[in-house]
């Protein structure tokens, strides 16, 4: 369904301006300019708020959060809001340091019994600072989590020691859902509560984020929640939600422009809220510091907007044009978001979409920022626009290339294989075809070439990852299939056939 026309004539828009305050000068215009960017985007809908001095000045709903339906978004509307959830997970840590109950300075394994990492240097070194600031080595590895999920979060635990990191702890810096997964579980085992009650009790409640949530399912109870949207060769479709399981502590919060003010009121009032203490002011100002810079090269030239790039607990934290910003983005199925923070100024801004694989939340803070720190000069915001098409099943199988065709029969790569850090899959064979078969998934497998093959989609899933990774067989002496490298790290991940014939 292509809606850009829709857009440009009718753009809907609900909401209203806070507490009867009038519109500020550096906002005059911003609805029209928001819609602007929206129609070129091809965006469904949006909901946006802006704190100011502990007052919201601007809250307002853009577009649709049922596009079929055409029912509006409102500033209630509910919105996935991806990985600023991980700024939430650090409340968490933060309010139970603030009790004495954990030390960002302590070790993991002080608080998950038998908690061993991949090496020596690891299990020495490695602080609970370290995995909020991404600083543990550990990286991407969320295929374990993704491909292999298990009931328990706990239970992932015991793959640490078997996952080799993605660089150097404490002297390196790769962003790890998996470090927020270890960080909700220390969370569970230190409260004796699940993440998701600690998070309604120490963080939704506090702040009066009523109409927040931690599941699908519970969003979906609302009488105000958007569907998932992504663009298809210009065309808007509806995709499937995301349903963060394992990955709860990194990505699963739903909420609303309206809730998400109290909660950057709170970060950018010290840990307050309403004369009530969430957090230490200490901890604040610890989580919106620089504890590992991941670009630290001087800007490039004179006008460039943003350098010195680091991160902190749970926010990134960085030099905008001579002003200190901490921030955060989101992206799960069908939905981006962002928030930012001025802590010098006293500003807040957050964005919540419901479009896939887009950085038009990122351009919509841009532009309010340089209108609240009066950095326009009252010109329309000038922007790059990043949007991808959603991943969908492929009509057609591509043959074998017959110079390059499989050296091996199909049957003879089926089989089981297994890691210790993931878990065991399959491959089979159906037809003239083969399938990779995970826990959470099944992908046809089309031949690249020789013994390397490619994931291809063959139904409709959430688009929390490109499944289009690599498989390389490895022959051993005897001329047999021994194990199969996977590409879901850096490295590849090797997988051991455990049913040799």
């Amino acid at each position: 369904m292509n809606h850009f026309k829709i857009f440009l004539l009718t753009i809907c828009m609900t909401g209203t301006f806070i507490n009867g305050q009038k519109t500020q000068p550096n906002l005059k215009g911003l609805d029209q300019e928001i819609n602007n960017i929206i129609a070129d985007y091809k965006g469904v809908g949006l909901s946006v708020a802006i704190v100011k001095d502990d007052k919201v000045i601007y809250s307002q709903g853009f577009g649709f959060r049922d596009l079929e339906k055409k029912l509006p978004v409102t500033v209630n509307t509910v919105f996935p809001i991806g990985s600023i959830t991980k700024s939430f997970t650090s409340i968490l840590i933060g309010s139970l340091q603030d009790e004495n109950k954990l030390s960002v300075d302590s070790k993991p394994a002080l608080y998950i019994p038998n908690l061993q990492f991949y090496d020596d240097r690891m299990n020495a070194m490695m602080t609970v600072g370290d995995l909020l600031s991404h600083k543990s080595g550990i990286g991407r590895a969320d295929g374990s989590y993704i491909l292999f999920p298990e009931n328990r979060r706990i239970d992932l635990m015991k793959r640490l020691p078997y996952l080799k990191p993605g660089g150097e702890v404490k002297d390196s810096w790769i962003y790890s859902n998996l470090g927020y997964i270890i960080l909700g579980t220390i969370a569970e085992q230190v409260s004796g509560e699940t993440w998701e009650n600690l998070i309604k009790n120490r963080v939704f409640k506090p702040l009066q984020m009523d109409h927040s949530s931690t599941t699908i399912e519970e969003m979906v109870k609302s009488d105000d929640y958007s569907l998932p949207y992504g663009v298809y060769k210009d065309s808007t479709e509806k995709i499937l939600y995301q349903r963060p399981y394992n990955d709860q502590p990194g990505a699963a919060v739903n909420s609303t422009a309206n809730d998400m003010v109290n909660w950057m009121r709170m970060w950018l009032n010290n840990g307050t809220f309403q004369q009530q203490k969430i957090l230490s002011e200490n901890y604040v100002k610890e989580a919106m510091s620089i504890k590992a810079i991941f670009n630290g090269r001087p800007p490039v030239t004179a006008e460039q907007n943003s350098y010195l790039f680091g991160y902190g607990y749970g926010w990134n934290v960085n030099m905008y044009r001579g002003h200190y910003k901490v921030h955060h983005g989101g992206a799960v199925s069908g939905f981006s978001s962002n928030a930012v923070l001025f802590p010098v100024e006293k500003i807040g801004i957050i964005v919540l979409s419901n479009q896939q694989n887009s950085d038009l939340p990122y351009t919509l803070t841009s532009m309010i920022s340089n209108r609240m720190l009066g950095l326009d000069g009252q010109k329309p915001y000038a922007y790059t626009k990043e949007i991808y098409d959603i991943k969908k099943p492929e009509k057609t199988i591509k043959p074998i290339d017959q110079n390059k065709k499989p050296t091996f029969n199909l049957s003879d790569y089926t089989g089981k294989f297994t890691n210790l850090g993931y878990g065991t899959f399959e491959i089979v064979k159906e037809g003239d075809q083969l399938f990779v078969v995970f826990p959470a998934f099944k992908f046809r497998l089309e031949p690249m070439q020789y013994n390397a093959f490619v994931c291809k989609l063959i139904n409709e899933i959430p688009q929390q990852m490109n499944p289009e990774f690599e498989l390389n067989f490895t022959i051993d002496n005897e001329g047999k299939i021994s194990d199969v490298v996977m590409y879901l790290q850096r490295e590849g991940v090797r997988f051991e056939k455990v049913d040799q014939k």
